[in-house]
């Protein structure tokens, strides 16, 4: 659904219709990402770790607070000033305050399909200010 690139690590939220369905999911991607990134380092080897942290999110406010987390996270890291990271899908979210920068190509992610993802956040804060940085602080 949503994804921020970092330098060492990608955050992303997806929805899975089950445990096994996430992990075959998150090693489907796993495993062609790092096929593309050794093609474009012209190496080979492993790229990830033996890991992911996985969380549920189950309430509207626990998603909305992963999308700030997500699509904001570079405002909290790099100190960044507010606007939309380059390095996600944020300029494809519909859901900020404002209008987002427009993109010529094809959102990168596939859409939401559950009401807590397409819906349900929003009940719990209204529309994503740029300004916000992920922890609940406002600047």
């Amino acid at each position: 659904m949503h994804f921020s690139v970092q330098t060492d690590h990608v955050h992303i939220i997806v929805e899975a219709d089950s445990g096994d369905g996430l992990r075959r999911g998150i090693n489907g991607l796993a495993g062609r990402l790092a096929r593309a990134l050794n093609r474009v380092w012209r190496r080979r080897g492993a790229v990830w770790g033996d890991r992911y942290h996985a969380r549920a999110l189950a309430t509207p406010r626990e998603v909305r607070n992963g999308l700030v987390y997500v699509l904001l996270n570079f405002r909290k890291h790099l100190r960044a000033a507010p606007g939309v990271d380059p390095r996600s899908s944020g300029a494809w979210f519909d859901g900020w305050s404002h209008d987002p920068p427009t993109r010529p190509e094809p959102c990168p992610a596939a859409p939401a399909r559950t009401w807590l993802a397409t819906v349900g956040w929003r009940r719990a804060g209204g529309p994503i200010a740029t300004h916000e940085i992920p922890g609940g602080r406002v600047k």
